[in-house]
């Protein structure tokens, strides 16, 4: 929005200043707007001159950003942050009370500074001292060559998980009902009841609050259902520097094929691009063949695989 506030008095005649952002909050002590750079802006209500709906900003065509999938993967770790995390030579450590696999699995990037057996013992011990599954994200390619044929030899199962890429400027113009779609920094309660992976466990939940607002510069999309009801569509994005990770797509069974999980990514794109992103990527498991469908309609590509295998106990 472009928001007209009265800002001061000169010679008994009023002078205005124009804030152009998302606009985040509006209650009754008046309303926050964020703009492109920089802090939020708080308006009292009072001092509200005008204000109005501006387009989403122009994505600009460029290719991907050049990037390697070891980069790629290090930015996805970012922007999914762990709640505890320890460093094992360049491999990363994470824990976040069994809040999904990504937040609780070692990132075996680089050399662990150990023999392979005595890092993975090591890994083992430091799950196992949290009472969480010993999970490795092996990166295809990034991952030491040695590592799957150690994994192999313990007898370690594997999930498979693609990471799709696709420039932003496409993916921005996609879509219909994008006035639908509201941004926040924040993802409250209603925007929680319609993510699947929160259980009701305290730890677990506030584990997940956590990540789910780690990360560089993240903001979480909700398209509202009907009054007294959970929201129709949410997701969620984080931005850093060229990259925009797209995630927690969730489209109410009752509102699906009506393109609100477009018109989600297409506004989170909107939002990523004006804070100078060029590229989106996504982590999708590789049997979910719905969401590689909908993502393969809008541009994506795959640019690496990585699996998170489970070590044995003992």
């Amino acid at each position: 929005m472009s928001v007209r506030r009265l800002a001061e008095f000169v010679d008994d005649r009023p002078v205005f200043r124009d804030s152009i952002g998302v606009l985040t909050s509006w209650d009754d002590h008046g309303l926050t707007v964020a703009p492109r750079s920089g802090d939020p802006v708080f308006l009292p209500e009072r001092l509200l001159m005008a204000g109005k709906v501006v387009p989403p900003f122009p994505a600009r065509r460029a290719p991907l950003p050049a990037t390697t999938p070891v980069e790629l993967q290090r930015i996805a770790g970012r922007g999914w942050p762990a709640v505890e995390q320890e460093r094992l030579g360049e491999w990363t450590l994470r824990a976040a009370a069994g809040f999904t696999r990504r937040a609780n699995s070692v990132q075996a990037l680089g050399d662990p500074g150990l023999p392979l057996p005595q890092a993975l013992a090591e890994v083992r011990a430091w799950y196992a001292a949290r009472g969480l599954p010993a999970y490795v994200e092996v990166v295809s390619p990034g991952s030491p060559q040695t590592l799957v044929a150690e994994l192999d030899r313990l007898g370690a199962g594997y999930a498979p998980t693609l990471v799709l890429t696709a420039p932003l400027a496409g993916l921005a113009r996609a879509g219909a009902g994008l006035d639908r779609v509201r941004l926040a920094r924040t993802a409250d309660d209603r925007w929680l009841s319609v993510y699947r992976r929160v259980s009701g466990d305290p730890a677990v939940e506030e584990a997940a609050r956590r990540v789910l607002h780690g990360g560089p510069s993240v903001w979480f999309a909700t398209v509202p259902g009907a009054p007294g009801q959970p929201p129709a569509a949410i997701g969620r994005c984080v931005i850093e520097g060229d990259w925009a990770c797209f995630g927690a797509i969730e489209v109410q069974p009752y509102a699906r094929r009506a393109g609100l999980a477009t018109a989600v990514m297409a506004v989170l794109a909107s939002r990523a691009a004006e804070e100078g992103a060029s590229g989106g990527y996504l982590q999708v498991e590789a049997e979910n063949a719905g969401a590689i469908a909908l993502y393969d309609g809008l541009g994506f590509t795959t640019s690496h695989t990585y699996h998170y295998a489970l070590l044995p106990q003992g």
